[in-house]
C-alpha cells in the first residue's frame, strides 16, 4: 500500500471516529433522559441491555450492506444521507437553547411512566437507530476510498470493509466508555461540532461525484472521480475546513473562558 492511500484510509478513519464520537455524544444524552427515571441499578441495567441489541445489529446489518455496497442507488443513497445529517445537524445547532430544553423536557415526561421492560424496550429501539445512523455513515464514508484489492467481501473490497467494520467497533465503544467526554468536549468548544459535520458534508460531495461517475450513470466522466486533480481539491478543501474549524473553536473557547 502507497503512502498516498495509507494517508487517505488513515483520514477517513479519524474523520469516521470523530463522527461516531459526535453521534456518541448526542446518543447519550437521550439514553440519560430516557432512563433517568428508573432507580441507578436499573438504570445501567436498561442502557447495557439497549446497547447489547445495537452490537447485534450493527453487525448483522455490516454483512447484509456487503452484498448491496456496489450498486450506485446505495452509493447515491450514501451521498444523500452524509449531505442530509450534515445540513440537519448544523441547522438543530442554529435553535435556540430554549427550544431544545423543551424538547428534552417532553421526553422526560414521556418516559417518566414507563416500567423497567418498557423502557429496555424504547432503548432498544433508539439504540438500534442510532446504530443504521451510524452504520450508513460508516458505510458511505468508506466507499469513497480507493480500493485495496487484497480481498473482497460480498461485494465490497477488503479495505473498505475494515473501515467499515472499525467504523462500528469504535461507535460501540465510545457509546459505551466515551460519550460522556464527547459530550464535555462539545460543550467546551461547541465549534468542533459544526466542523466535524461540514466535514461530512463535504465527503458526502465526495460520494456524490463518485456516484455521478459510476459506469452505470456516467452523467460525469467515469475517471474524475478518481483523478490527480479531483483528489487535490478534495484534500485541499478538507483541510481547511479541518484546520480553520479547530483554530475557530480554540478561539472561541478560550474568549468564552476568559470572559
Amino acid at each position: 500500500m502507497d503512502a498516498g492511500l495509507v494517508l487517505e484510509y488513515g483520514w477517513v478513519l479519524l474523520i469516521l471516529i470523530a463522527l461516531e464520537g459526535i453521534l456518541a455524544a448526542d446518543n447519550a444524552v437521550v439514553m440519560a433522559v430516557m432512563v433517568k427515571h428508573l432507580p441507578p441499578e436499573k438504570q445501567k441495567k436498561a442502557l447495557f441491555y439497549g446497547l447489547f441489541g445495537a452490537f447485534v445489529f450493527r453487525f448483522a446489518a455490516l454483512f447484509m450492506i456487503a452484498i448491496l455496497i456496489d450498486v450506485w442507488q446505495l452509493q447515491a443513497l450514501g451521498a444523500l444521507y452524509l449531505l442530509y445529517i450534515s445540513i440537519s445537524h448544523i441547522v438543530k445547532q442554529a435553535r435556540s437553547k430554549k427550544q431544545q430544553a423543551l424538547e428534552e423536557d417532553l421526553s422526560k415526561q414521556e418516559n417518566k411512566g414507563s416500567g423497567f421492560w418498557m423502557t429496555v424496550l424504547k432503548v432498544e429501539i433508539a439504540d438500534i437507530a442510532f446504530a443504521i445512523d451510524s452504520m450508513l455513515a460508516a458505510v458511505a464514508l468508506a466507499i469513497t476510498l480507493p480500493p485495496v484489492g487484497a480481498f473482497d467481501i460480498g461485494g465490497i473490497d477488503g479495505g473498505q470493509f475494515i473501515v467499515i467494520f472499525i467504523g462500528g467497533l469504535v461507535g460501540l465503544i465510545i457509546m459505551r466508555f466515551a460519550a460522556h467526554w464527547f459530550v464535555r468536549l462539545l460543550k467546551k468548544y461547541p465549534l468542533l461540532e459544526t466542523t466535524a459535520f461540514l466535514i461530512v458534508g463535504w465527503v458526502g460531495v465526495k460520494l456524490s461525484v463518485l456516484t455521478l461517475g459510476h459506469p452505470n450513470v456516467q452523467i460525469i466522466d467515469t475517471h474524475f472521480p478518481h483523478s490527480t486533480t479531483w483528489k487535490l481539491i478534495f484534500w485541499t478543501v478538507l483541510l481547511i475546513i479541518a484546520v480553520g474549524g479547530y483554530i475557530l473553536a480554540k478561539r472561541k473557547g478560550s474568549q468564552e473562558a476568559t470572559s
